[in-house]
């Protein structure tokens, strides 16, 4: 059997790619903002406006239950995010951002915007492929 090499298996290297463009954004934000991954990662999916549950950001994302829960927490003690019933299953709780948590995204946005350009100019040529190739992995699941 001929060796394994672990750095050419694309499971891998779309493992650690995706880490380490996570933490490059994950420095600018938590230096300027203090927010950890997953208190970010809550705040973008409630910056659509909507009211987000608990259940329905850990299905959108990579991240357990307990971590939206805790980061969630932390937002909402911070004055960023109300959590309300949800309208159909008293069960559940509604999450939005607050005027305050709303100011801050409206911040976070053009450095999220400004980082992202910094990623598509390393890919140059190949920005518009691998986004669509990428489309097309995240669509198969």
């Amino acid at each position: 059997m001929p060796p394994f090499d672990l750095s050419a298996f694309l499971p891998y290297q779309l493992s650690v790619a995706s880490a380490r463009i996570s933490r490059g954004f994950a420095e600018r934000y938590r230096q300027e903002f203090g927010l950890s991954i997953p208190e970010w990662r809550v705040l973008a999916h409630l910056a659509g406006g909507d009211a987000v549950s608990v259940r329905e950001i850990h299905a959108r994302v990579d991240m357990d239950k307990s971590k939206v829960s805790r980061a969630a927490a932390r937002l909402e003690e911070a004055g960023l995010i109300e959590k309300r019933a949800h309208a159909e299953d008293k069960r559940l709780l509604d999450m939005r951002l607050t005027a305050e948590g709303q100011a801050l995204m409206a911040r976070i946005v053009p450095i999220a915007d400004a980082y992202q350009a910094e990623v598509l100019a390393r890919l140059g040529g190949d920005a518009a492929a691998f986004r669509a190739a990428l489309t097309r992995l995240l669509e198969e699941e």
